[in-house]
């Protein structure tokens, strides 16, 4: 049977190595990793126009956890799922439009986790997991990435949905979308980075 294997540099691939991992325990994964996603966006602090959550957290945790391909696909069926029309999102919103027929805002922040987790989850294939410093590297750049496609897309829902120039939104969307969460991220990165020590301990004297 085909398989998508995972670095035993990871807590999945230590817990079910690469020769083992076949498209069941993928597949099943994949679902936890995405309901595990979709849990923290309900913890949130509601903020206009993007709720602060802890999905970073648990973004960035499934990425270490799980590796690049299998990180990806973790938030790729989450995105799928919330655009099915699963309550997934934050504040138990679902689908890719808001009652009022405008888009959601979000939309470039949830690609951003399908990013962010592929890139957390190569660095610790490529061995940043195992130095406390690098691996809080890797959720930092995790974190940072994030941002880029959710600043796109929110200045162009600026623009398009409220009709302003693109002199106006960017600072509106950087002010908004992104300042409010900087600190904040920070300290959800750094604590993925501080769990991953103490689990793999835990797997080490199994």
């Amino acid at each position: 049977m085909a398989r998508m294997g995972t670095s035993n540099l990871t807590l999945a691939g230590r817990l079910w190595p690469t020769s083992s991992l076949n498209w069941t325990r993928t597949i099943l994964l994949a679902i936890i990793g995405s309901m595990i996603v979709a849990i923290s966006a309900q913890v949130s602090v509601p903020m206009m126009p993007v709720p602060m959550t802890l999905q970073t957290l648990a973004v960035l945790a499934v990425g270490a956890a799980y590796g690049a391909r299998l990180g990806a696909v973790t938030l790729a069926l989450y995105a799928l799922e919330g655009a099915a029309g699963l309550p997934v999102f934050a504040n138990f919103q679902a689908g890719l439009f808001l009652p009022t027929g405008e888009i959601i805002a979000t939309g470039g922040f949830i690609i951003g986790f399908i990013v962010a987790a592929a890139l957390v989850g190569h660095l610790v294939e490529k061995g940043w997991g195992a130095n406390i410093v690098k691996l809080c590297g890797a959720m930092l750049l995790g974190a940072v990435i994030i941002y880029v496609p959710g600043l796109i897309w929110l200045v162009g829902w600026l623009i398009v949905m409220k009709g302003m120039v693109i002199t106006s939104a960017v600072p509106v969307a950087f002010s908004s979308g992104v300042l409010p969460f900087i600190i904040g991220d920070i300290v959800k990165a750094i604590l993925a980075a501080l769990a991953f020590p103490a689990a793999f301990s835990l797997l080490g004297r199994r």
